[in-house]
């Protein structure tokens, strides 16, 4: 699996590279044929917040993408794991419960 940290309009730190691959780390617990995982971490500066998206890449599905903004970029790196989490955890519970129904 493959996890890239990228960073828009600010420098991506030694320590936010590694809070971002300790949560994408975790995402494989939920579902395990993650391909890749790709944290963009952004400052609108307009806005004067953090934008974080997380892209994750799995076998046979389109990807999953979340968008969180705030204005601690560590708790939108949280929010958006949270929410991927959720997310890989109902498509793995689709997948299991479809092999299973009658028609």
């Amino acid at each position: 699996m493959e996890i890239n940290v990228i960073g828009r309009h600010f420098e991506i730190t030694p320590a936010i590279r590694d809070y971002a691959n300790q949560k994408a780390n975790k995402l494989p617990r939920y579902y395990d044929r993650i391909k890749s995982i790709e944290v963009v971490a952004d400052w609108a500066d307009h806005y004067n917040h953090y934008e974080v998206e997380v892209i994750v890449q799995v076998d046979r599905a389109d990807p999953f993408i979340v968008k969180v903004a705030g204005e601690d970029l560590y708790a939108c790196m949280d929010e958006s794991a949270s929410k991927l989490e959720r997310q890989l955890t109902d498509h793995k519970e689709k997948l299991r419960n479809r092999k299973h129904m009658k028609s």
